[in-house]
């Protein structure tokens, strides 16, 4: 059997080593295969909504657009694909990473100085090229050791994207990641994150979608020694003609580190509209594997369905080799609102469709008030706000 046979075999029979840590990986498109409805990791989502990002018949191509803006201390360079700091996190591991890898011009390399401690945020914008336009890029942002940093990477505009925008977190730094797409709500983004945390390592990683036709986030994340801490939230909004996904891994594979996930989202609908009924998709991986010892982990989705015509799925996973951990668990929730919430608001005097726009609003303010950057955080907030007023609760 040739080598390629091999690789392809690999990736028919989805895991090599029989766990979702150890996905057959490559920067070669030409080693997956299309992926079909039937894939588990693309079953959710309608490929034909992909305009092609899965199969190669995508609209032309063009360049994408990305602006940096960062402290003096920082530095910005584009490089080929041959720039062996690209290598230092896993290949990608599905078709569409693989295309952008292979169709990429050039990427970016971010790099923040080991013991820096950033005063503002590094701010990396994507900016689509345009309806009938498709663009790929690659992403790279390292963090020195005991650096100190906030990194703000976000989206805009119309068009066809797919990137691998991936993190190197130095021994004992401490980086914010704030992932907004706030795209217009005819493009398509498939992005894929490959994320690695050092020795004593502080991760905190946001995604907030609200914008977007089709946004799939596929975050994985593995640490490169003992200590790591990592913590993974996320908010998103979905209406009709919206498709949201949140596909992400977090790898265990040190001793003594943590990892606590809690991502949240609503959808609304509306039942005179033509477009596609809202819905969102979450699978959470967390894997403990044997040489793991001391994890302690957690994850959580939750979603509201503020109104009929929509559909949220919530899947967590775990998988654990070794039972020497301190504590692992998981939780998932879809329903309509807390009712002893909306009966006690309501008690107070304050009218229906008001309590319940309060209780969506605390609901995310969980995850939103852990954003470091105010500036950040209350445009999140009003954005919230604006979803609400546009829905009958």
């Amino acid at each position: 059997m040739t080598e390629t046979a091999v690789k392809k075999e690999r990736v028919g029979n989805a895991t090599f080593h029989d766990n979702k840590g150890d996905l057959f990986a490559s920067y070669d498109v030409n080693d997956f295969e299309a992926p079909q409805g039937r894939d588990e990791v693309w079953r959710f989502v309608s490929l034909r909504r992909l305009r092609g990002l899965h199969n190669g018949k995508f609209a032309e191509q063009t360049e994408a657009k990305i602006d940096v803006k960062a402290p003096s201390e920082v530095t910005v360079e584009e490089v080929s694909r041959d720039d062996e700091r690209l290598k230092a996190v896993t290949a990608p591991t599905d078709r569409i990473a693989a295309q952008a890898w292979t169709s990429m011009p050039h990427a970016t390399v971010v790099s923040i100085p080991a013991n820096a401690d950033l005063a503002e945020p590094v701010v990396i914008t994507t900016t689509g090229a345009g309806l009938d336009n498709t663009t790929f890029a690659g992403v790279h942002v390292e963090a020195g050791e005991s650096a100190r940093a906030t990194v703000i990477v976000q989206y805009e505009g119309s068009g066809t994207h797919a990137d691998n925008v991936n993190f190197v977190i130095g021994d004992n730094a401490h980086v914010n990641v704030i992932v907004d797409e706030e795209w217009e709500n005819d493009a398509v983004h498939v992005g894929a994150q490959s994320i690695v945390v050092g020795r004593d390592a502080v991760l905190r990683h946001t995604v907030a979608t609200f914008g977007g036709e089709v946004v799939r986030n596929t975050p994985r994340v593995k640490y490169a020694g003992s200590g790591g801490d990592v913590e993974l939230t996320g908010v998103y909004y979905a209406d009709d003609g919206q498709y949201i996904e949140n596909r992400l891994l977090v790898d265990h594979n040190h001793p003594y580190c943590r990892s606590n996930v809690l991502y949240k989202g609503a959808l609304q609908g509306d039942k005179d509209s033509k477009l596609p009924d809202a819905r969102t998709c979450w699978v959470g991986d967390v894997l403990i594997r044997s040489n793991a010892s001391g994890t302690e982990t957690y994850e959580a989705n939750r979603n509201i369905v503020l109104t009929d015509g929509a559909r949220a799925d919530a899947i967590p996973n775990l998988e654990i080799e070794t039972g020497d951990i301190p504590g692992a668990g998981h939780a998932a929730t879809v329903g309509r609102f807390d009712e002893e919430q909306l009966f006690y608001l309501k008690s107070r005097g304050i009218p229906d469709g008001e309590a319940r726009r309060l209780i969506v609003r605390g609901f995310f303010n969980e995850v939103l008030n852990r954003i470091p950057v105010e500036s950040v955080r209350d445009e999140l907030i009003n954005r919230v706000s604006g979803e609400l007023e546009q829905v009958d609760l």
